[in-house]
Parts: structure tokens; C-alpha cells; sequence
């Protein structure tokens, strides 16, 4: 088997932005995961500052000296680093804008679930259209952190992301999940950055579509 390079997508003194494929472990788990390719390809220690589902590809931000991580962080703490995802499903949802909100609780087989309370809960606000018939594109913004949290939100519109089989989505070549774009300052230095989907064929047709050009800087959208 070929050892395929992680690309890096944006590199700073203090941290690489590197693109995870989708089907790659964060952590190793019998098999390398994604943070020590990673420092075997760049001969570096690297500071994991969050992380990315298996089934998600997308843009990972990796510092490169401790002071860096506990400075992304406190930046993640304080939600003051912007990421966007775009995802797709192909059963219609109950609303196609908005916020999803609620607190998130374990289910069974790994699974998570939304909940009407609200003491801790997690905040998801999306926009979507449909780029062709029977098919959604949405692109979320998280203003928290939880473990599936945008998996978890798409299942509760009745919209589970297409190839999440976990979360009873459509069988597909992948799971329909990318961490599409990143913005933060950084020391006084606006970071914006971007990353379309490697894979996947509705991926492809969607970033073809005419609809698509609003979501290119997604920042610039009202959130």
C-alpha cells in the first residue's frame, strides 16, 4: 500500500492547518492515527487543539510548540475560532435554516442524542439548499463542542447525513461531513482559510452548483 501524505493546507511558526481524509482515525487505534502521521511526516511534536470524527475529512489545526496549544486552547474555550462544515443529506428536513439546540446525552452503540433541556446544551445554527432534486446541502456552523454534535443536530431535523450509517444516514462511498473553513485571529493576524472536499461525487456536483458561490467565504454569511 502506497503511504499517502497528509497535505498541509496552511503552515504558521506556531501550527500546520493539515486536510484529515474522511476514514482516518484522530488517534491511533491498532492502526497509526491521524496526529502521528502527522508528526512523522513533518519530524515535529504536535499539539492534537481538537479533533475530527473518523468519518469526517476536513481542515485539523495541529500546533507545533506547547505554548501555541494552550493558546488555541483558550481561543477554542472562548469560541473564538470560527469552523464552518458542509454536509449533505438526501431526506428532507423539518426546518432549512436556523439553530439546533439542545443538550446532547448518550444513546446506545456509540450514539448520541439531542434533548429538550438546556442546561449545558449544544448550539448549532446552518443554512442549506437543494443542489439537485431529492438532495440537501447544508453548511453548519457549531458555537460548542460536543462529540457528534452536527451528526446528532442533522439526525434531529429527520435529515441524517448521507453515508453516517451510525446515525441512520443513507448508505454512501463516505460519510457526508468536511470541516470546510477555519477563521481566527492569531497574535493580531487574521487567519481565513478554506478547504473544498477531496472526495466524494455529491461533493462535487454540490461545489458545481450556482448556490454554492454564497457559501465560498463562509465568515462573510450572517450568523
Amino acid at each position: 500500500m502506497v503511504k499517502r501524505e497528509l497535505p498541509i493546507v496552511f503552515s504558521h511558526a506556531d501550527f500546520y492547518i493539515f486536510e484529515k481524509p474522511a476514514g482516518l482515525n484522530f488517534h491511533s487505534e491498532g492502526e497509526k492515527g491521524f496526529v502521528v502521521l502527522a508528526e512523522q511526516q513533518t519530524g515535529e511534536k504536535l499539539f492534537a487543539v481538537h479533533r475530527l470524527d473518523k468519518v469526517t475529512s476536513g481542515l485539523i489545526i495541529l500546533s507545533r510548540n506547547k505554548e501555541a496549544a494552550a493558546k488555541f486552547t483558550s481561543l477554542f474555550t472562548e469560541h473564538a475560532i470560527n469552523k464552518f462544515y458542509l454536509a449533505i443529506s438526501n431526506t428532507k428536513p423539518k426546518k432549512k435554516q436556523g439553530w439546533i439546540k439542545g443538550d446532547m446525552a448518550k444513546s446506545r452503540r456509540g450514539m448520541f442524542k439531542l434533548l429538550p433541556t438546556m442546561q449545558n446544551p449544544a448550539i448549532t445554527r446552518f443554512y442549506s439548499f437543494s443542489y439537485k432534486p431529492g438532495f440537501r446541502a447544508y453548511i453548519l456552523k457549531p458555537y460548542s463542542g460536543k462529540t457528534h454534535q452536527l451528526r446528532v443536530a442533522l439526525k434531529s431535523l429527520g435529515a441524517p447525513i448521507l453515508g453516517d450509517s451510525l446515525y441512520s444516514g443513507s448508505a454512501a462511498e463516505r460519510a457526508y461531513l468536511h470541516a470546510y473553513a477555519l477563521s481566527f485571529v492569531w497574535h493580531g493576524e487574521q487567519i481565513n482559510c478554506t478547504l473544498l472536499p477531496a472526495t466524494g461525487d455529491e461533493y462535487q456536483q454540490l461545489i458545481n452548483h450556482q448556490e454554492f458561490q454564497a457559501w465560498q467565504s463562509p465568515w462573510e454569511l450572517d450568523w
